[in-house]
């Protein structure tokens, strides 16, 4: 057993690389199609009508219902290293009881916390101070979501069971199933009988539908109520084959479905500071996105001697521009995210097996893929950045507001650009710690890093450097990713990790006997 956590970083074990590969394949698959179902809800809100209110209202509602979720869909993630790291043990059934108590857990955080979210959506929205216009569309969004949030929460739990087993095949499934619907149903939901522009494609097909279904035109409404049912489906397939007669009799899934005190102490012992990890960083994310980067470009206006009016206006078009950029963020990130599940999986069998050693070499291993992949984005981003910002302005939207749009676009995306290597090393550097169970430090480090570069630094440089505009909170944004890539580095070279185990006997308590599963190699 190594006592060297960089061991391996150079010398692959065989086999390593394929199989991460057999597991990182669907999963990037899967944040691929979450990436296209995103890009194509954005082209189509882009199109209700010329004002680019629509786009920047849908992102900001999204933001606002996945803030709500966010803490239980981290949680939720941790899910994949107790099922992993009892599958390396060579005690796969015990996995599906963290799926079970997963699925328990998330219904009552829906209770508690989305469904009076819903009712709290008018009164928290409103605090954004936003437009009337920006936030009714809000609204209209954010309330839909909400309730139909139960379905995502669900499916994320099944779908880390599933990464854990080192079957992402299903997820790729049910997530293409899954967006499939949701993109269907967006062009009949938001454009109604009067169909999407005539040039898309299918659009007499689409126009026919809802002329027989009699479907008004609900716009973000339809948008939303499109999501609900597609994450339906996402969690519908995963969950009809964990309980199906195969998953049953090979891994007794069928007889761990009652709550159970050991599964829930562990995943709200390991999970808590993951699922607050990720809540804080979409808060402070949400900050710069729907807050700050509208306020940079304001008080640039501002600087500049424009009137009231115009700072709102530039404001509103900052944040237009800044989920355009976004959208070609998520081109990048997406994937490597989908390594990085891959990465966290192989890492937990690792460490269930007591392999400490192919640990450290599945983690560089994924480390070196993502940093290629995410540079030859941020090259990308660099040379072709016009042509990306402007696929995201409507052809109708005057003239004046394009380009302001175009202009302040490009100025996030350059950003975006310098950071994208930082991010990938974070990205993957935190999945390997959270496969090996190391979850509170780096937590805490996210957490302060978040605050004190995506929230204070940018507050800093819109106050001290006025003129750089929403450029100004997006230098943060890189620093941020600096910080974490640098320090998530440094413990994972430390070794803490190699001292953690979350496989133990406490929870065969409703569970099935060993013998009903055939070992991780079947």
């Amino acid at each position: 057993m190594s006592t060297n956590p960089a061991a391996g970083s150079t010398d692959a074990a065989p086999g390593a690389l394929m199989e991460m590969l057999r597991i990182a394949a669907p999963s990037v698959a899967t944040m691929a199609s979450y990436m296209g179902m995103q890009f194509c809800d954005r082209l189509m809100v882009k199109e209700i009508g010329p004002d680019p209110v629509y786009l920047a209202a849908h992102g900001n509602a999204a933001i606002a219902t996945w803030t709500l979720m966010t803490f239980i869909v981290g949680m939720a993630g941790i899910i994949s290293s107790f099922v992993s790291q009892n599958l390396g043990a060579g005690r796969p059934e015990r996995g599906a009881a963290y799926a079970w108590n997963m699925m328990w857990l998330g219904l009552g955080y829906y209770l508690v916390v989305l469904l009076p979210g819903a009712l709290m959506a008018p009164l928290v929205l409103r605090m954004l101070g936003h437009t009337e216009q920006l936030y009714e569309l809000e609204l209209q969004y954010a309330v839909i979501a909400m309730v139909g949030g139960v379905f995502t929460i669900w499916a994320k739990g099944f779908h880390n069971y599933f990464f854990g087993m080192h079957r992402a095949g299903v997820v790729l499934a049910s997530a293409v199933c899954g967006n499939l619907v949701n993109v269907v149903l967006n062009v009949v939901l938001i454009f109604g009988e009067s169909g999407p522009p005539p040039s898309w494609p299918l659009a007499e097909l689409f126009v026919w539908i809802s002329s027989v279904l009699h479907v008004p035109a609900m716009g973000l409404a339809g948008a939303a109520l499109a999501t609900v049912a597609g994450t339906a489906v996402e969690f519908a397939i995963p969950f009809v084959l964990f309980v199906g007669p195969g998953m049953a009799r090979r891994f007794g899934t069928r007889r761990s479905w009652k709550p159970n005190a050991a599964c829930i102490r562990d995943i709200l012992r390991v999970g808590w500071p993951a699922g607050f990890m990720m809540l804080n960083e979409l808060l402070c994310w949400a900050y710069l996105m729907t807050f700050l980067t509208g306020h940079g470009a304001a008080r640039a206006a501002e600087a500049a001697g424009g009137t009231a009016e115009a700072a709102a206006r530039a404001a509103t078009m900052a944040n237009t521009a800044g989920f355009a950029a976004l959208q070609w963020m998520h081109l990048s990130f997406m994937p490597a995210l989908g390594l990085s599940i891959a990465t966290q999986a192989v890492v937990g069998k690792a460490v269930g097996a007591g392999d400490l050693k192919g640990a450290a070499t599945r983690t560089w291993l994924g480390l070196r893929v993502a940093v290629a992949y995410m540079g030859v984005c941020g090259v990308a981003f660099y040379f072709f950045r016009e042509e990306l910002i402007g696929l995201f302005i409507n052809a109708s939207t005057p003239a004046a507001d394009a380009e302001l749009i175009l202009h302040l676009g490009i100025q996030i995306l350059l950003a975006a650009a310098v950071f994208q290597v930082f991010d990938a090393t974070a990205i993957t550097m935190s999945a390997a710690l959270r496969g090996a169970g190391d979850t509170l430090w780096p937590g805490v480090v996210t957490i302060g890093a978040g605050w004190i570069c995506l929230v204070g630094l940018g507050h800093v440089l819109v106050a001290l450097r006025p003129e750089w505009g929403a450029l100004g909170p997006w230098i943060g944004a890189g620093a941020y990713f600096f910080l974490l890539a640098l320090t998530l580095v440094g413990r994972f070279l430390g070794g803490r990790w190699r001292t953690i185990r979350l496989t133990h006997d406490d929870v065969l308590h409703n569970l099935p006997p060993d013998g009903v599963a055939p070992g991780p190699g079947v």
